[in-house]
């Protein structure tokens, strides 16, 4: 009977690495025991280097599922904003969003202007920075999320969708404008608001100034109630510039890969 040759050191050490799935570490094992090898480096700087690189690998696949759950239509960003084609948008106050301070601080960020005036590629720029920074938020196209809140009425599943969405931060709800809208999905939507007020950050795009509410949603005292709540530690930009479409450019900018410089800031608990 053929003797089974045993495993060498090294392949030992790839075969727990495997096994405890720390793929940071098995892809760079080998160069850097060559390296210490090399180098007479000392145990403890072997493992440091090694942990380090683990460290750096959960944290790049944390960011990757970040921007996953988020389900972001269009990969924006800040840089790829077409600041030079819309002068109704502050560049620099957009940049200072950017700095997520107002996520930070759980205030609302409500962008009204026009058709294709870039509210959503800010919305989308802001959401994936807040994403890379270590936030989990999430788009929603807000017919999506009024169906999502009414189909969960029919299955008793309301409760839980709105605990899960009122702790998404930032959640952005993209196109808030003549829709045509049941009362249950209104209520539905006064109680996911309600529950994020205060606590989380809310971006929001709409076509509809703040007095047109009232017609959207055809329920004065809530609207009321729903204002109160949103303005209350809000920031409004108003977008009056042209469409960037009638300006021939791209509906989306093409998928960039995220920066390696882009580090990120410490995220608020």
């Amino acid at each position: 009977m053929a003797k089974t040759t045993p495993l060498t050191t090294r392949e030992q050490l790839h075969a727990l690495l495997h096994e405890l799935n720390f793929k940071g570490m098995e892809r760079v094992l080998d160069a850097e025991l060559e390296r210490a090898e090399r180098d007479g480096a000392p145990a403890a700087e072997l493992v440091q280097r090694l942990l380090a690189e683990q460290a750096s690998f959960q944290r790049e696949r944390a960011m990757v599922n970040r921007l996953t759950r988020a389900h972001l239509p269009w990969q924006w960003t800040i840089d790829t904003f077409p600041f030079k084609q819309q002068p109704g948008v502050n560049k620099a106050q957009i940049q200072g969003l950017a700095g997520l301070d107002f996520v930070r601080r759980a205030e609302n960020l409500v962008l009204i202007g026009g058709t294709g005036t870039g509210k959503t590629g800010i919305a989308l720029a802001l959401l994936r920075q807040a994403c890379v920074n270590g936030w989990r938020g999430r788009f929603y196209n807000a017919q999506t999320l009024f169906d999502e809140l009414y189909a969960s009425l029919a299955d008793r599943s309301t409760t839980k969708l709105l605990t899960a969405l009122s702790r998404t931060q930032p959640l952005v709800i993209d196109e808030l404008g003549y829709l045509n809208l049941k009362s249950e999905q209104v209520n539905a939507f006064f109680r996911l608001m309600d529950q994020r007020y205060g606590r989380v950050s809310t971006i929001l795009t709409t076509n509809l100034d703040y007095p047109a509410w009232y017609g959207l949603f055809d329920n004065k005292p809530l609207v009321d109630a729903l204002l109160d709540r949103l303005q209350h530690h809000c920031i409004t930009i108003r977008i009056t510039g042209p469409s960037l479409r009638a300006a021939a450019a791209p509906d989306a900018p093409p998928s960039p890969t995220p920066k390696a410089d882009h580090k990120p800031q410490p995220r608020a608990q």
